[in-house]
């Protein structure tokens, strides 16, 4: 049975609680702490924390996300905690180093993350003082550039986020029910659905207007999930997602995890030769780091249009091609590519549920 674990707020939220419990007179050093999360309760361990003088103390907790693919595993988290008189608000939240800014400029910390920070903080807050905290990733501008923070304008960091505090290892084989469950229940009363791959994906979703009722998460299921939607009676499925993930389905690749399988150079190489451009490019998109940077590179030589433009055509061929071949049935797929700063790249003609 895979394990589960919390997401990254948590270990925030408790590294901070943890700091502020050791200001208080003659308080040993917590190992623990415990954590109203809305709506149960949990004990955190906390690694390290020591008071750096009568006002101020620093806390460290190690991310712990159960058996989730996550990168931030192990991860340390600190939390900064100093009292200051009382200003406007009892609790003042900073980014520091490694957490990522939004870009306005403010600690890229939401609200379910907020919600935390408040619920377990508040009471322990005396009327005339102020809290700040400042949350401290110092790995986090390094994991920041593995993930597609820009797509939700996330900068300089790993954001904390998320609509619950406990972290499902949705990329586990023993998860797939649950997504299976869930499209089961979104179908019932949606007969269009619109799946979306990874967290920018429903961002994405979202900013179009699709309604929630409509909405299956897959995680790297994409596969399977296109299957069970053909076998429960769905009309047409809108794939949405970052183009260095969704291309991997245009080269027959349904599972997107790159554990099992990652030729997105490859298959952006085939598209350039396809539409006619010439080996420099196909190299330069061969040698480059990222899905994104291979975008850049297409885009700059004025072959994106084409490119993308017949990837997401191929991508919805091949999507409707293997429902056909494993459910017997034939399933209306659309599919929207976007690049990591969430902006739509192209669209395929069969969308449903595109308009802005």
């Amino acid at each position: 049975m895979a394990k589960t674990g919390y997401t990254l707020p948590v270990f925030a939220v408790a590294a901070a609680k943890a700091a502020l419990m050791v200001l208080s007179p003659g308080a040993e050093a917590p190992e623990t702490v415990i954590l109203d999360l809305i709506p149960e309760s949990v004990e955190i361990p906390i690694h390290q924390v020591a008071q750096l003088d009568a006002t101020s103390a620093l806390a460290i907790a190690l991310s712990d996300p159960g058996d989730n693919l996550d990168l931030t595993r192990n991860t340390p988290i600190w939390a900064w905690v100093k009292w200051a008189p009382r200003q406007n608000q009892p609790l003042i939240l900073e980014a520091g180093e490694g957490l990522g800014k939004t870009e306005t400029g403010q600690p890229a910390i939401y609200h379910y993350a907020r919600q935390l920070f408040e619920r377990n903080l508040f009471p322990l807050i005396p009327e005339d003082k102020t809290l700040i905290v400042s949350i401290i990733l110092p790995e986090g501008r390094q994991l920041a550039s593995r993930t597609s923070n820009a797509a939700f304008g996330i900068l300089e960091g790993l954001a904390l986020l998320g609509t619950s505090g406990i972290s499902q290892p949705l990329s586990s084989a023993d998860h797939l029910d649950e997504f299976r469950q869930n499209l089961q229940c979104k179908v019932k009363n949606s007969p269009h659905l619109a799946f979306c791959i990874g967290n920018n994906g429903l961002v994405v979703a979202q900013r179009l207007g699709i309604p929630e009722s409509a909405i299956v998460q897959t995680g790297n299921w994409i596969g399977a999930l296109l299957v069970e939607a053909g076998l429960r009676g769905a009309k047409s499925v809108l794939l949405l997602g970052y183009q260095g993930k969704l291309i991997k389905l245009a080269g027959g690749i349904f599972n997107t995890s790159s554990h099992i399988a990652d030729a997105k150079l490859e298959i952006l190489s085939a598209a350039v030769v396809q539409a006619g451009g010439d080996m420099a490019t196909v190299e330069a998109v061969l040698n480059a780091k990222t899905a994104d940077a291979a975008y850049f590179e297409i885009k700059e030589r004025g072959l994106a249009d084409l490119v993308f433009n017949n990837l997401a055509e191929k991508i919805s061929q091949n999507a409707q091609n293997y429902v056909k071949k494993y459910a017997d049935t034939a399933l209306e797929v659309g599919t929207i590519l976007f690049d990591r700063k969430g902006e739509i790249i192209t669209k395929t003609k069969s969308c449903r549920w595109d308009n802005p």
